[in-house]
Formats: structure tokens, C-alpha cells, sequence
């Protein structure tokens, strides 16, 4: 049995991985951390990781950059592996996560979608026939607006367009590419021709949209479309999930969720 803390447990991704654990045989949440104590939890709720007596197996995490310091540097103490899924991090906090998987199993990914990472792991495979092949290659991806305090809390650490989930899929093409194609987020000053060598980015904003990707290769005479659709952010909570049943006895490092997919 996989014990879980679940830090943050009381947002919206937490109390999705809350029901979802209850629906799993082999992973349980022995504590949660969050400072809302306005949710009722089958499991004890503290409001500082500092005061968890819990003992455990590996934390999920889905709460907030403030918080991440302080997390990183108990995991580390009490010898915790953690599934970081927490965004908006600064450069100075990826670095310390890096620090951190020196001295215990961490795993942190741009998105933890296990179709996403399936995803990339094709795209990898197929990039690099495809574009010898003189296929073009475009990346179009449809995500919800972003709500007023979303906006406010990320402020201008929040790349809106394109999403880090089709970043993360561009990154996936390149690695599958003997040569590295440039990415192209605006055409609108552009009146030449159309490079090989790059890879067009394109975004939609709207409605509540949870996530959708289209990765297309345009060759001569077909089209190639790899897709994904989320129809929840149940998905990253499954991948949480996967991830912290993977993560546990695991030996110090940084890990992805390319690793968990195999």
C-alpha cells in the first residue's frame, strides 16, 4: 500500500485526487496538507507540513510556489520521495528542485497527462522520419480563457500562449530531430515563404475548454494529426496518482513522467 500526503489537499486538483484514491486498492492518503480547514477529509488535515507526525510513503503536490521551499526542504529531512505538480515555480525554485533530487526521488513534469507523455514519447519516434520526409510540422492547441484572479495570481510568470503542454510537445519534436527547427508564435509581420525547418505554434482561447492539442505533420499529398483531447483535470490527478505509486522507494534523482510511462 502506497501512503500518501496530499499537500494541498483541500484546492481543486486535491480534493479530485482525494476521490480518485478512494476508488484505488493499493494507494491510500494517510494526511493532508492545506491552509483551508474548511473541507471535511476522511484523513487528518495539518496546515504547515512542519506539524505532519504522519508517516508516509511519498507526497503529491498541488498547492502553490510559496509553499515549495519549505516542502522540498522536509522531503529532503525526513527522506519523502514528492510528485511536484505545483506551476508558476521561479528558475531559483526548478534549481533547488534539482538540489533536492540529489538527496531524494523527485519527479516533477510539464504536464502529468499520462496521454500527454505517451504523446510525446510517438512524437519523438515519429518527428524525425516525418520531417526528413519534407513534412511541415504545426502545433495547435485550445485551452479555456483564463479567469481574472488566475491572471492576477500568475502574473507575468504565466506564459498563456502557447500552453506549456504544447511547449513541452515542441521540445518532444526536437529532441526527435537530428536539427533543432525554430518556433514560430507569430506570422502576422511575415511575408516570406514559409522555412522548413520550423515548427508553427497556434492558440485558441475560449470558453472552458479543459485541453486540446493537435500536432500536425502537412506533407505534399497527406496529413498526419497526432491529437489529445482532456475532457477533465481528473487526467493530471490520474497521473498524479501513477506517479506517486512509481515514485515510491525509488532512490534519490529527478524523474518525469516519461519514466513512470516507461
Amino acid at each position: 500500500m502506497t501512503r500518501v500526503i496530499m499537500y494541498g489537499c483541500n484546492g481543486k486538483m486535491g480534493q479530485t485526487i482525494t476521490r480518485l484514491i478512494e476508488e484505488e486498492n493499493d494507494v491510500e492518503i494517510v494526511a493532508g496538507i492545506d491552509v483551508c480547514d474548511t473541507v471535511k477529509n476522511s484523513y487528518p488535515v495539518f496546515q504547515n507540513i512542519a506539524d505532519c507526525d504522519v508517516e508516509a510513503d511519498v507526497v503529491i503536490d498541488f498547492s502553490s510556489p510559496v509553499c515549495t521551499d519549505a516542502l522540498l526542504d522536509w522531503c529532503a529531512d525526513k527522506q519523502v520521495p514528492v510528485v511536484e505538480c505545483t506551476t508558476g515555480l521561479s528558475e531559483a525554485q526548478l534549481a533547488k528542485i534539482k538540489e533536492t533530487s540529489a538527496k531524494v526521488a523527485v519527479l516533477k513534469s510539464a504536464n502529468m497527462s499520462m496521454g500527454i507523455n505517451l504523446l510525446e514519447k510517438l512524437l519523438k519516434e515519429a518527428a524525425g522520419l516525418l520531417a526528413e520526409a519534407g513534412y511541415d510540422i504545426e502545433i495547435v492547441e485550445k485551452h479555456h480563457k483564463l479567469k481574472k484572479e488566475i491572471v492576477e495570481k500568475h502574473h507575468n510568470r504565466k506564459l498563456d500562449a502557447p500552453s506549456g503542454t504544447a511547449l513541452a510537445l515542441g521540445d518532444a519534436i526536437n529532441e526527435g530531430l537530428s536539427e533543432k527547427y525554430e518556433y514560430v508564435f507569430d506570422r502576422s509581420q511575415r511575408s516570406i515563404p514559409r522555412p522548413q525547418k520550423e515548427i508553427g505554434f497556434s492558440a485558441v482561447r475560449g470558453g472552458t475548454i479543459v485541453g486540446d492539442h493537435d500536432v500536425i505533420f502537412a506533407g505534399e499529398d497527406e496529413v498526419i494529426t497526432f491529437s489529445h483531447r482532456a475532457y477533465s483535470k481528473a487526467v493530471f490527478g490520474k497521473g498524479a496518482v501513477q506517479a506517486a505509486k512509481f515514485l515510491c522507494g525509488k532512490q534519490p534523482g529527478l524523474y518525469d513522467m516519461s519514466d513512470v510511462i516507461g
